[in-house]
């Protein structure tokens, strides 16, 4: 699920706070050379003698007394060395904790959308990776037959020249890239999906490496109005079901919701950009996993379609406003959170497959690790190295026909780590 920034719009996905905060308390450094608890010194024995004095009768006529020392008792004795050796111990043990290395207790809070920052593969490619990301699977289902079938539903207003760049980059996922160039960028859009098919399900199955637009429906009379809830959303997929332009898939289809730049959706702009679930059947009829992604662009697009707009608290700080890279700020800032749901509903279609956290209902999932990462070192608000073309258009992957695509990075199982396809080595 997508959610928007709170400090810093750092994506068009997420509120949450994606820095990792310590706070750490610095131990008192000792002296080299402490002084015991208490001084050493020698113990004088003889203060813990007892040294009786008697007086013994003399032949003579004149009285002389003498004086005898008794051995002192044995328990004495004992005790005395006792000490002695006692003192010698914490006089040793002092000087040794002394010539210890200074500690840091450190207590770390860690925002599960974000890998720490502060662990980092030797390969500066690798953004945000970390061995403490605890991504499991959960059983469940991953799409796995080939092709996944997306079926379209238009919600609203749509321009014909808006839904072909959609399309294209939705079939340009299992388009094969083109031979490598000097001259032009080889990262692609299948090659950015290859990170999503290395997951599996318990068989060992991935998911699929293509994808195929199998239907669209256009509700160009708002059947549901222009102001939609997340339920009403599933009664616009049953209207498409229901009417036979779109059949029930089970299997490998996705049903994905696209709304219009003047329909407003249930906690769109102040909690998320998009979202995906399941259809319930009491409403649908059959449970089909489904996404929802809006269009920002007349609503919130400092917010959902970041960095092609910025809000108005950053002024002339940051990066600034970038370039979209098709000339369509509202529909460029949507293909990366449809990339980002696609991702996750292939490998977490019924919310029990691939996800962090113990939570099903709030999972952190493969596209959450890496919002607002789009490049090598990005991270913390910044979108990292991203390509421009000549008229200044910004860009990380290309597509099909050609086209130009700002996609999100995706958390890869096997290196641990968010990556891309215009990763530098």
């Amino acid at each position: 699920m997508k959610h928007l920034p709170c400090t810093k719009v750092d994506s068009q996905f997420s509120i949450s706070n994606r820095q990792v905060c310590a706070h750490t308390h610095i131990a008192a450094v000792s002296s080299p050379f402490p002084s015991p608890s208490f001084p050493l010194s020698f113990i004088n024995i003889t203060q813990h003698l007892h040294i009786p004095t008697t007086t013994t009768p003399s032949s003579s006529s004149s009285s002389s007394s003498t004086i005898t020392m008794s051995p002192p008792p044995p328990q004495h004795l004992f005790f005395s060395i006792l000490l002695l050796l006692v003192a010698l111990v914490l006089q040793l043990s002092s000087y040794t904790s002394a010539t210890q290395v200074q500690t840091l207790s450190t207590i770390e809070y860690i925002n599960p959308k974000l890998p720490p920052r502060n662990v980092i593969t030797p390969s500066k490619k690798n953004e945000g990776s970390s061995n403490l990301v605890n991504l499991r699977y959960h059983m469940g289902p991953v799409l796995s037959s080939a092709p996944i079938k997306i079926y379209l539903v238009w919600y609203g207003h749509w321009s014909n020249s808006q839904k072909l760049l959609i399309k294209d980059f939705l079939l340009s996922i299992s388009t094969p890239p083109p031979p490598p160039s000097k001259h032009k960028p080889t990262s692609t859009v299948s090659q950015w999906w290859r990170t999503v098919s290395l997951y599996t399900d318990q068989t060992g199955a991935n998911v699929s490496s293509t994808l195929l637009v199998a239907g669209e429906y256009a509700d160009t009379a708002y059947s549901n109005g222009k102001q939609l809830t997340r339920l009403s959303i599933q009664q616009v997929i049953a209207t498409a079901v229901k009417s036979a332009p779109f059949p029930v898939d089970h299997k490998n289809g996705i049903y994905l919701v696209l709304t219009g730049d003047d329909v407003s959706v249930q906690d769109f702009c102040r909690a998320v950009c998009g979202f995906h679930y399941f259809t319930f059947p009491s409403m649908v009829g059959y449970t089909l996993p489904y996404a929802w992604i809006g269009n920002s662009a007349k609503q919130c697009p400092e917010v959902c379609a970041y960095p092609f707009a910025v809000p108005g608290y950053m002024g002339g700080g940051g990066p600034g406003v970038l370039k979209s890279p098709n000339g369509d700020v509202g529909v460029d800032g949507m293909i990366s959170v449809i990339g980002h749901e696609l991702a996750e509903l292939s490998t977490n279609p019924l919310v029990n497959a691939w996800y962090a956290g113990e939570d099903p209902t709030a999972p952190t999932e493969i596209g959450d690790l890496c919002e607002g990462t789009y490049g090598t070192g990005g991270g913390g608000g910044y979108i990292g190295q991203v390509m421009r073309d000549r008229q200044g258009k910004t860009f990380n992957m290309i597509g099909r026909s050609g086209r130009r695509f700002m996609v999100q990075w995706i958390w890869s199982p096997v290196l641990k780590a968010c990556f891309g396809p215009n990763a530098l080595d």
